[in-house]
């Protein structure tokens, strides 16, 4: 059995776990240690049982719990060497034996889980999402992501399940407070994805057989969970996809844990 739920996604902290049987991994720890430890909790795992922590990428919002779980649970921290360069003065000491490397794009494993990191386009050092592979099932995360373009495209195929960034509505953002040079690095190739952009991504998942989907790291000022859903369902509809009946879509949310999701 695998499960698979989203403990925090959102501008403010991003969180996932991943359990895989005897293999327990997060991805991302960007909210206090306190509140992993008690989402963990919620759903009957503990951070004691972690047997890794997976990075996408440097950015507070993805590390800020990091070093605090390993220290106090032992727990080994992946990344690759240029998300470790970027991160690791915010991190604290961690033990030499913790600080383990990976290759973008090429595979490696963690106990029974076979993971690979794949480039996506956003204005960190090596930013990436992950594909995890476990008994014939697939499991990809993607967040983060300024432009999708067909190499993405081809590293999300043939995902049983996937958490897929649905960050912004465009219109908000243009007219929301945020300073115009924010609000450009938000629209720009290497950005955020906004919800329309997901849901052509959904639409084109759906067509080539993804089933499960989940939408995260949503805006806490330029979106809101019921446009994102919205928006991505009436995208789906003019392609006569049915929510609920051919697909599935969730919206995981950035300050509560979601549902856990059995494969």
């Amino acid at each position: 059995m695998i499960k698979f739920c989203s403990l925090f996604s959102g501008s403010s902290g991003n969180c996932l776990f991943l359990n895989a049987g005897t293999t327990r991994v997060l991805i991302d720890a960007g909210i206090s240690a306190k509140r992993i430890t008690e989402a963990l909790q919620s759903i009957g795992e503990s951070p004691a049982g972690l047997s890794a922590i997976l990075v996408s990428h440097e950015h507070s919002d993805h590390v800020r719990g990091i070093g605090v779980l390993s220290r106090k649970y032992n727990i080994p921290i992946y990344a690759n060497e240029a998300t470790w360069n970027g991160m690791e003065s915010e991190l604290g000491p961690v033990l030499a034996k913790n600080k383990m490397y990976f290759n973008t794009s090429r595979e490696f494993e963690i106990g029974s889980v076979c993971i690979k990191a794949f480039p996506i386009p956003h204005d960190a050092a090596e930013p990436v999402g992950f594909n995890f592979f476990i008994d014939n099932k697939k499991i990809t995360t993607a967040t983060d992501i300024g432009h999708i373009n067909k190499e993405l495209l081809n590293c999300f195929l043939s995902s049983d399940l996937m958490l897929l960034e649905s960050n912004h509505d465009i219109e908000m953002l243009k007219v929301g407070r945020y300073p115009w040079f924010l609000k450009q690095r938000i629209l720009g190739d290497r950005g955020h994805l906004s919800n329309e952009m997901a849901g052509k991504v959904v639409a084109y998942m759906a067509e080539n057989g993804t089933k499960k989907f989940m939408l995260g790291h949503l805006s806490k000022e330029n979106n809101f969970p019921e446009l994102a859903f919205q928006t991505v369902y009436n995208i789906l509809s003019e392609k006569n996809i049915k929510v609920g009946e051919d697909i599935s879509v969730d919206v995981v949310l950035r300050d509560r844990v979601g549902k856990v999701v059995e494969l």
